[in-house]
């Protein structure tokens, strides 16, 4: 299997002009999305909270989070962003990709438009 990389925009408010653009790396696996933290920080984000989470190789980690615009694939949302370490590769969970309708489908390595957003 491919990794699969999607360029996204994460800016601290609707109307901040301060931004931080990357790929992110796709990840089915995560719920919420991760970018580094100090690139996060030089582009305004604050941190609103800490979080314990768990790393793919079942270690702990605690990190702050912030909330994000969160723009891609041509879709605005936004949601919860991981003020993640220094040197992380940016990640995309699947909370931001459910939020606009779109789904991920590893075995294709495709994305996927739901014809409506579930309520229930």
């Amino acid at each position: 299997m491919d990794l699969v990389h999607v360029t996204l925009m994460l800016k601290p408010s609707q109307k901040s002009r301060k931004k931080y653009e990357a790929d992110f790396l796709v990840d089915t696996g995560a719920t919420d999305s991760l970018a580094p933290g100090k690139a996060l920080r030089k582009a305004g984000f604050e941190p609103v909270g800490k979080m314990t989470y768990e790393l793919a190789d079942g270690s702990m980690i605690e990190c702050e989070f912030g909330h994000a615009v969160i723009e891609f694939m041509g879709d605005i949302t936004s949601g919860r962003v991981i003020l993640g370490p220094d040197n992380a590769e940016p990640l995309l969970g699947v909370t931001a990709l459910e939020s606009v309708g779109i789904m991920f489908d590893p075995a294709s390595q495709k994305f996927k438009r739901l014809p409506a957003i579930p309520l229930s």
